[in-house]
């Protein structure tokens, strides 16, 4: 039976004990009531004895001793009622704190099941199923696809394709060619291939992983309690009031009710009351806080550390952006791909299907699919030859078109993989894919400065340049790129070295990392996973700006608990003097002391609230979603509009006339339509909350530019209409930079729109 457990049963002793002993003291024999009084105090007595014996062999002095006193002189002096009283509020106190931080240890039992304990080796002509354990340097496994790479070891297949983002954090699979290096917990996303061990179970790199994670978290100092800290001052000021209590009176009951008086249960109670509360709440915002050693490390966070892939961006392969050859429609390009693109298992192919599908494009099935690993795909779709790949599988020899360069350039600029398209034998466009930030990735930032943080760092196993990409866009303080598990344990270890640290991750690499930090906080919203196993603190929705919330419940909490074990034994003082001066028995101590508990209980679920009243009833979240799929329609219009930018660079004439009027039309029905619907039935609703009304005249300014910009289109368009009008390479021009300027305002108000909307369904 654990301690726990023991101190569970203890509570219920004590509380039946008061309840026996009072009926039969009221109703029946007071003898045989004080005598369960009695019996009900000396277990939790003996127990408390037992704990404090535990405690000063390990160096360590607590409050418990004022209850182990006070217990001790009340059964010794004959007052057992007083004495089962202090025993219910010490042993409630006691479960209530096994409560709050029962919780902050965790297994990490998601990490080592998903270790691989079978491997495909191959003799001659033969497979066998091996245990991992058997597999000797130099063996050839089969890794089947799906599976996981069971041991380090080097490819022997050319083009195995592989998805390493349990390892490294990386979004996009890659490819492996005959010779490199393949690293145990990666998951084969292609074709079955063979490799050789290089390394032995024990010795490769997931084992090494394990290991990482399972150290940092054995390496966690113990939860202390807040109570403790003030032990040293309260356990020699009460004995000496005590004492000269029962000098000055000549009458032990005075120094018994000082003691029952100063019995230090609102110190007990306060904190781990206020944590459970802070807990509770953490709880309603989808944030999942191990215990109340976490919550009270959140409160005095300094330095944040993020991994990138699946915290700070999405965590997968997104469609950003369809480059498509003159004359050629993006719709008419996604559509045709997506069409081939599921018969393949790929995880980019799997991307750009549901993109397809969220635009609501009708897609066919494909015919005479042939898919080369690593390459790309080509097949027959509504009688059409579609060709989809990299640029060397759909050109071939051919030069590449000025189109293509700019979408190999443009995507470059994104840290993106152009998947680029052949129709009929002609290249027709690419679709350029990468692991997008998060939508509310800046203002949880900016969240996390506000609530006190003064260092973030991001901390990737992605490559600097697309690192870096993603920094330059928040406001980081340090970029450390490329960096394997062992080497984020060792940054996560020099900053907590210095300050108080988080770590914030998502996938099985950054397990040790979290166990590593003073507190871990795993995006755990998309299942169970190492990283919420090993991690302090889940977020259990797909937000990350509950990081902030929570570091703020936790300052809020830590707070309310000061203020109640302060205010607390402040009561508690004047108890002790009342009592030293004869104004209260023993009983009537412990009745006061057990009031002021209350007090202190009710004070600390404060911790349950929010701290702070809404000025407007949250924004529906309906209506939220309804916004924000209004939002990724005006994109795929904005998409059309950059298009046509591009196309001007090379239309002249009525070509260039056709276009201009085009992206007037589309500017004029869809950009100004929805921002005038926003002024007109969003923004009134969002205007009634304060703390919104600044950000909503910032997007008022927006809003009248883009009107602005859109009426010089226009008039643009008009004026190129006139009879003998002709559209010069002036007007061209004009009309790009136009056009080009609204899509970049509209993308960016967009945005900013997005934030507004998140804070106000907060």
């Amino acid at each position: 039976m654990n301690a726990a457990a023991v101190r569970t049963i203890l509570l219920l002793l004590a509380v039946g004990a008061l309840a026996t002993g009072a009926a039969l003291s009221w109703f029946g024999d007071p003898a045989i009531g004080r005598w369960i009084w009695f019996g009900g105090t000396v277990p939790v007595a003996i127990s408390l004895l037992a704990s404090i014996v535990r405690d000063l062999s390990r160096g360590q002095f607590g409050v418990d001793m004022i209850a182990l006193l006070s217990m001790g002189g009340a059964l010794a002096l004959g007052q057992p009622l007083a004495a089962i009283v202090i025993a219910v509020m010490y042993a409630g106190g006691a479960v209530l704190e096994d409560f709050a931080v029962s919780r902050a240890e965790r297994n990490l039992k998601g990490l080592v099941d998903r270790a691989p304990r079978v491997a495909h080796r191959r003799l001659g002509d033969t497979i066998a199923d091996i245990g991992v354990e058997e597999v000797a340097v130099g063996d050839r496994l089969i890794v089947r696809a799906g599976e996981i790479a069971p041991i380090d070891g080097i490819a022997l297949d050319s083009k195995v394709m592989l998805d390493e983002s349990a390892l490294t954090g990386e979004a996009l699979p890659i490819v492996r060619q005959a010779g490199e290096a393949i690293r145990s917990g990666a998951i084969n996303a292609g074709d079955a291939f063979e490799m050789q061990a290089t390394a032995l179970a024990r010795d490769s790199t997931y084992a090494a992983i394990v290991k990482l994670a399972v150290s940092a978290q054995q390496a966690r100092a113990p939860f202390i309690r807040m109570a403790d800290r003030y032990a040293a001052a309260l356990t020699p000021l009460t004995l000496v009031v005590a004492g000269a209590s029962w000098l000055w009176s000549q009458d032990p009951l005075r120094a018994l009710a000082v003691l029952v008086a100063a019995t230090p249960c609102p110190l007990i109670l306060a904190a781990p009351v206020a944590f459970v509360a802070g807990v509770a709440r953490a709880a309603r915002r989808g944030v999942l806080v191990k215990g109340g050693g976490p919550l009270e490390a959140l409160a005095k966070v300094h330095t944040v550390l993020f991994d990138k892939t699946g915290t700070l961006t999405v965590g997968g392969a997104r469609l950003t952006a369809i480059e498509a050859a003159p004359a050629q429609s993006a719709d008419d390009i996604l559509r045709l791909t997506a069409s081939l693109e599921q018969a393949s298992a790929h995880a980019v192919a799997d991307a750009i299907v549901t993109a397809a599908r969220a635009r609501g494009l009708v897609l066919l099935p494909p015919r005479d699919v042939r898919e080369q690993v690593g390459s790309g795909l080509e097949g027959a779709v509504d009688g059409r030859k579609v060709r989809a790949g990299s640029s060397s599988f759909v050109f071939g020899a051919a030069p590449t078109p000025p189109w293509a360069i700019r979408a190999q350039r443009r995507a470059s600029w994104r840290s993106a993989l152009s998947v680029f398209v052949a129709i009929d034998g002609a290249p027709a466009g690419a679709l350029l894919l990468a692991d997008e930030m998060r939508r509310e990735t800046p203002r949880a930032l900016d969240l996390l400065r506000s609530a006190g943080v003064r260092r973030i760092v991001m901390a990737t196993g992605d490559r600097a340049e697309t690192a870096e990409t993603i920094a330059a866009a928040l406001n980081i303080d340090a970029v450390l790129a490329e960096r394997t598990p062992d080497e984020k344990v060792a940054a996560v270890v020099l900053e907590r070295q210095q300050h108080m640290t988080m770590m914030v991750g998502d996938g099985v690499n950054d397990a040790p990392a979290l166990a590593a930090a003073h507190v871990g906080v795993a995006l755990g919203a998309r299942g169970a996973s190492a990283s919420s196993e090993a991690a302090d603190v889940v977020i259990l929705v797909e937000r990350l700006d509950r990081v902030a919330e929570a570091i703020s419940i936790g300052q809020r909490t830590r707070r309310i608990a000061r203020q109640s074990m302060v205010a607390g034994m402040g009561l508690s003082g004047v108890a002790m003097a009342a009592a030293a001066f004869g104004f209260l028995s023993p009983v009537a101590g412990a009745v006061a002391q057990e009031l002021i508990d209350v007090a202190v209980i009710l004070n600390a679920l404060r911790a349950l609230g929010s701290g702070a009243a809404r000025t407007a009833q949250p924004l529906d979240g309906g209506v939220a979603a309804r916004l924000h799929g209004e939002h990724e329609r005006l994109g795929r219009s904005l998409d059309r509009l950059r298009s046509i930018a591009d196309a001007l660079d090379d239309a002249a004439g009525a070509a260039a006339q056709k276009l201009i009027r085009e992206a007037d039309t589309i500017v004029t029905d869809t950009v100004v339509a929805h921002e005038r619907a926003d002024e007109s039935e969003i923004y009134p609703d969002l205007g009634q909350a304060e703390s919104l009304s600044h950000g909503l005249a910032a997007m008022g300014r927006a809003h009248r530019e883009i009107l602005h910009l859109a009426r010089l289109l226009s008039r643009l368009t008009r004026e190129m209409s006139e009879p003998d009008a002709e559209a010069d390479a002036y007007l061209i021009r004009d009309a790009q930079r136009l056009i080009e300027a609204i899509e970049s305002l509209v993308r960016l108000h967009s945005a900013q729109e997005e934030d507004l909307y998140d804070l106000a369904t907060a």
